[in-house]
């Protein structure tokens, strides 16, 4: 019993020494795993397979699971919901594939960003910071109380609901507004 005791106190001493590593939030019900891509995450999203399929019709499997870094804008099916009526089985035809990669990535930073880093840069640059997308595209990031907002090429604002989701070739964070560019 004394060996028992000993062991369960050295336990907690360790644990209560050890840094608390912080778990990635849940996206779509489904847990995200720091040790996979982007699209292994994706992939298990209940909330993101309208932009899997999309990802998967545009022919970006391969580039987003590759080394990256990258950070993505991730709608989820609620903000393709909000696209007008037919938008999303239009851009989702063969004859379309240019467009839908054009919006898809202007979805994607080259570069690891976590919010906290683009709220520095929003802060530094006096309240507002253009985000240049690896599809072209320039967005601007601002802070409306403790909530990063994205504003697209159509004046339209995007809320990011879930920052800081680390995949192993970068950063998702979840928005609830498509992104368009400015056409």
């Amino acid at each position: 019993m004394t060996k028992t005791r000993f062991v369960f106190a050295v336990t907690l001493s360790l644990a209560g020494a050890l840094p608390a590593l912080a778990e990635n939030p849940m996206v779509g019900g489904a847990p995200m795993y720091d040790t996979k891509t982007i699209v292994e995450n994706a992939v298990n999203s209940a909330d993101h397979t309208t932009l899997v399929v999309a990802v998967k019709a545009a022919g970006l499997v391969e580039t987003l699971s590759g080394p990256g870094p990258f950070t993505v804008f991730a709608p989820t099916d609620e903000a393709f919901a909000k696209l007008p009526a037919g938008t999303v089985e239009t851009l989702l035809k063969p004859e379309n594939k240019d467009q839908l990669v054009k919006i898809l990535t202007c979805h994607v930073v080259a570069a690891d960003a976590m919010a906290a880093d683009i709220g520095k840069m929003i802060k530094d640059d006096g309240g507002a910071h253009e985000i240049k997308t690896v599809g072209g595209c320039a967005f601007t990031a601002s802070m409306q109380g403790d909530k990063l907002m994205i504003e697209d090429g159509k004046g339209q604002m995007a809320t990011v609901t879930i920052a800081d989701v680390k995949q192993s070739n970068g950063v998702i964070h979840v928005i609830d507004t498509v992104l368009l560019p400015q056409m």
